[in-house]
Formats: structure tokens, C-alpha cells, sequence
């Protein structure tokens, strides 16, 4: 029998398998394939699918208290959540802004640090400096805070270029202290006394796959916002949560703080749409202590019966200390891919921390991204035909080029299922690469 005709806005026009079920790391489609997920959606599916301890918080605070309005009502489940949520990430004393996605939530960090520099006196500072590449979110505004060319190339128009200086990505080739010193020369260039924030992800998610700077980078780039008064935002929407292997992946540049950090994803682990932002004491006191009140604001925000699921998610998070099992299967996945790249020499890079790990794709005579895109997207559709699935991702290089791969499965996953994740992706690559060198005699 023929099927009815869609009434969906796909978001391209290639045909999608339907997700039926899911359980752990595992989906299934409506013709009963198994998918692993390698990447946990969009690094979104944590604490993986189907338990049954988060849907059953969220059926108890639907049937208690479903929705309130932020300008109406604060509820218990909004002060529980910010109380362990400032705990686990160790930021005593910082105040949550609730929301309902990334996007949302870096729309808020960047408003709250223009406001918070009109409050202290400061009015000509607007402008936020970020990096390329970078992928803050779809909205108009984190879209334009990002440096990712593909998906902001249609909305260029849109944008005032002048409010988003750019700063060039992590260079491995110079020290931490040197590649933060580039953040400087974008201050001098634009006036410091233009400036409001410096946002940035400390582990680049999918604008270039798990990029990291090195040790001293953080630090000094601290230094340099105290120095010239601009606010430091860290973007965790996708690497904080326990994924890198530590409650937030600033952790790794030895305690570093932010004023702001921005936090979605894996907050809620997809069973509901929470995000947030975390502001310091000093930024919530002059808000407060200033005009008074936040000018900004969205429907769902707050809303309890998504903090419900956030509250079931850092249960779990907490009790089967996934953030340790992130960096202890991280390497397991890491030494794994390593050895996939010893096979197939078009793995150019592999790196990353905890359960955020990227490869990049290229040319291996040349060291450098073919000048075709689209080896990451043919690498994709193999591991959905083994199935896998994966985060690809190009443009990195120069917002055409650039092909990588983005892996992040859920951190509840076993040793076996990295191991499975493995064989799969290693099919996958066959498929599209050919045979694999035999493996290197040690």
C-alpha cells in the first residue's frame, strides 16, 4: 500500500530512515535496522536512551507543576536544579539562566555581557570577538557570533559584520601563551574600548572536530580579558557535561573560570530541551544591583518539566560517575581510531579528549584537505549502511574545505560497544577507501 504523502519540512531533500525505538546506544527504523550511535545525536544523548527513572521524573512534575512564566513565577525544581548544577560544575555561587537550547543560551550569554558592560558604564562596548571557525547556533545572533562560512554564507546580509570580530583557530604549531596573545592583537585592531566579551568553545565541536589549544592558551587568554575588561564565555553546549572528561572542559586548562559559561546538549541528554547560562556573581550583581532586571527573555524558559529531566539526567550523571567513565573509554576510542589512521592514511588527525573525538580527512601525499569536499559526508553514508552513525563536518580549513568527522557516543556506553563502534566505522571506511594497509608490525 502506498504510503500518504509527508507534511514535514525535512531539512534536506534526502530520504531519512524512521527512528522507531531506541535503548542505550542503540536506535532502531521502522524497517528494523540497528544503528549505533556514534555520536549521540548531536553529542546531545549522554546518559544514551530509554531510561526509564527520566521520563518517569518528567511524568511527576507534568502532573505537579507543567509550565510557569519566568516573569510570573520562580518554582522548586528551577532553584534544585541551578543549586546542583552550579555544585557539579563547581562554579559556588554563579546563577543559572534557564533555556530551551544552545542557541538560545548563547543568544543570552551575548546579551547578558552587553548589558552587564552598559551596567558597570562601559556602553561603547558591544562587539564579541570569536574564533574561526566556529559553531555558537542557529539563530540569527549565535549564528552570527559564528565563524563557520557554510551556514552563515545565505544570512551574511543579515548580520553587522562590525559587531563580530573574528580571531583565528588554535594553531598547534605555537605555544598556548603565543596563540592567545592573537586574541590581543584583534583587541588592539578594534579599539578594547569597543569590546564586551571574548566567546569561545574550549574543545571545537562540529565546526572542526575536536580542536584544542594547547596548555597555556586559556590561561592567558584570562589574563588578557582581566587585562582589558572584557568578558571571557565559554561555549560547553557540546563539550561541557562530563563529555571531555571532566565536569566542564576548562577544567583541563587547570580550574580556569569564564564570567560566562554556556552549557546545553547534554544537560537534559535529549529526553527533554534544557540549556542554560551560568553567570558569575559579579556580572548577577550588577544586573540586579543596576537597573534591576534582565532585559531579555523567551517562553519556555525555565521550564519545569524540562529542569525535571535535567535533574533525572545529573542523578545518573553523578551516581555512575560517567564523567570519569568519559575519559577512561575516551582513550580506549582514542587509541582505537589511532590505529584505524595507521590503516587508512586519509585519517589525517585524530584527536581530542574524553568522548569528543575528531578525525580529519585528507590527502596524505599532501598533508592537506582535498580540494572537493565531501569525503566526510560519503564517509557518513557508509557508517549509516553499517550502522553507525556520525557527526561530518567540512570547512574547517577555509569554510569550503576541510572534511572531518565528529565522534561522541554516549557516555553510559560499554567497552564492547567502543569496540563495536570501531568495527563498524573500520567497514565503513573500507567501503569508501578501499583496503586497509596491513597493521604496522610494533
Amino acid at each position: 500500500m502506498p504510503q500518504p504523502p509527508s507534511h514535514v519540512f525535512y531539512r534536506s531533500a534526502r530520504t531519512y530512515p524512521v527512528a522507531v525505538r531506541a535503548e542505550g546506544p542503540y536506535l532502531w527504523d521502522e524497517a528494523g535496522k540497528q544503528y549505533l550511535d556514534g555520536s549521540s545525536g548531536a553529542l546531545v544523548a549522554n546518559i544514551g536512551q530509554g531510561r526509564g527513572e527520566v521520563a518517569q521524573a518528567m511524568a511527576q512534575q507534568a502532573r505537579t507543576l507543567a509550565f510557569v512564566h519566568g516573569s510570573q513565577f520562580s518554582s522548586p525544581v528551577l532553584e534544585e536544579y541551578a543549586a546542583r548544577l552550579t555544585r557539579f560544575t563547581g562554579l559556588s555561587g554563579f546563577r543559572l539562566w534557564a533555556v530551551s537550547g544552545g542557541s538560545e543560551a548563547t543568544e543570552s550569554a551575548v546579551k547578558l555581557a552587553r548589558q552587564y558592560q552598559v551596567e558597570v558604564g562601559e556602553a561603547r562596548r558591544f562587539k564579541v570577538i570569536t574564533r574561526l571557525p566556529s559553531y555558537h547556533g542557529a539563530s540569527l545572533g549565535s549564528l552570527a557570533a559564528s565563524g563557520m562560512g557554510a551556514r552563515r554564507e545565505l544570512y551574511t546580509p543579515l548580520m553587522n559584520p562590525a559587531a563580530w570580530p573574528k580571531m583565528p583557530k588554535p594553531d598547534p604549531a605555537l605555544s598556548g601563551e603565543a596563540d592567545a596573545e592573537r586574541l590581543r592583537d584583534v583587541l588592539e585592531r578594534e579599539g578594547p574600548e569597543t569590546v564586551a566579551a571574548f566567546m569561545a568553545e574550549p574543545v571545537v565541536g562540529a565546526s572542526d572536530a575536536a580542536l584544542a589549544p594547547r596548555e597555556g592558551y586559556y590561561q592567558r587568554v584570562r589574563q588578557i580579558c582581566d587585562e582589558y575588561g572584557v568578558l571571557m564565555i565559554a561555549d560547553e553546549v557540546m563539550c561541557g557535561m562530563g563529555r571531555c572528561g571532566s565536569p566542564l572542559a576548562l577544567d583541563l586548562w587547570g580550574g580556569i573560570r569564564a564570567d560566562i559559561t554556556v552549557l546545553g546538549k547534554g544537560l537534559a541528554a535529549g529526553y527533554a530541551p534544557l540549556a542554560g547560562v551560568l553567570a558569575s556573581p559579579d556580572i548577577y550583581s550588577a544586573v540586579m544591583q543596576g537597573s534591576g532586571a534582565f532585559k531579555h527573555g523567551f517562553t519556555y524558559a525555565g521550564h519545569p518539566i524540562s529542569l525535571a529531566a535535567g535533574l533525572s539526567v545529573l542523578d545518573i550523571l553523578e551516581r555512575e560517575d560517567l564523567t570519569r567513565r568519559a575519559a577512561d573509554l575516551g582513550q580506549q576510542l582514542l587509541t582505537g581510531l589511532q590505529e584505524l589512521q595507521r590503516r587508512f592514511p586519509e585519517l589525517l588527525t585524530v584527536r581530542g579528549t574524553g568522548l569528543l573525538l575528531g578525525v580529519v580527512l585528507g590527502d596524505p601525499h599532501t598533508g592537506r584537505s582535498f580540494e572537493t569536499p565531501g569525503l566526510a559526508e560519503r564517509l557518513a553514508a557508509a557508517a549509516r549502511e553499517e550502522g553507525l552513525i556520525v557527526y561530518p563536518g567540512s570547512g574547517a580549513e577555509d569554510g569550503v574545505r576541510g572534511d572531518h568527522l565528529l565522534l561522541g557516543p554516549p557516555l553510559s556506553c560499554t567497552e564492547g560497544q567502543i569496540g563495536e563502534l570501531l568495527e563498524r566505522l573500520q567497514a565503513a571506511c573500507q567501503a569508501v577507501l578501499g583496503s586497509p594497509k596491513p597493521t604496522p608490525t610494533r
